[in-house]
């Protein structure tokens, strides 16, 4: 039996658990604890399907482009790190978010516009650049 067949039927087997649960919460309301687990049990085979797809892709390809792009994802978090700045902050809920957590938050922002623009830059030189060869 292959691993997409296995796959397969794990994910069919935890989607019946999580509906069956789903309407034990709309019925009853209980069994959310139920549907936390099974949350739990999905996360972490999604978990470790990604971990082991990653690492046999980069055994099987180029391991050398794979550790360039690493690179530059660290460049990209430590670059949006320095433009950050962190200010205490209070939370609607009462907490205070530290100056340290709320520059990571801003660090996490600016990754995020740095890498959408680095996306659409590469879609649409692409295109461009298809529609030039042409």
């Amino acid at each position: 039996m292959g691993l997409h067949k296995i796959i397969k039927i794990v994910a069919l087997v935890l989607s019946l658990v999580g509906i069956v649960l789903w309407f034990m919460i709309l019925t009853k309301g209980s069994g959310m604890e139920g549907l936390i687990y099974v949350a739990y049990i999905t996360l972490a085979l999604i978990l470790l399907f990604v971990l082991f797809f990653v690492f046999k892709g980069i055994f099987q390809g180029d391991i050398k482009k794979t550790l360039l792009s690493v690179g530059a994802f660290l460049v990209v978090v430590a670059l949006s790190y320095g433009l950050a700045s962190g200010v205490e902050a209070e939370m609607p809920n009462g907490k205070i978010l530290s100056a340290g957590n709320s520059r990571w938050v801003g660090a996490g922002l600016y990754a995020f516009y740095i890498l959408a623009f680095v996306a659409i830059a590469s879609m649409a030189f692409g295109s461009v650049k298809k529609i030039i060869s042409k």
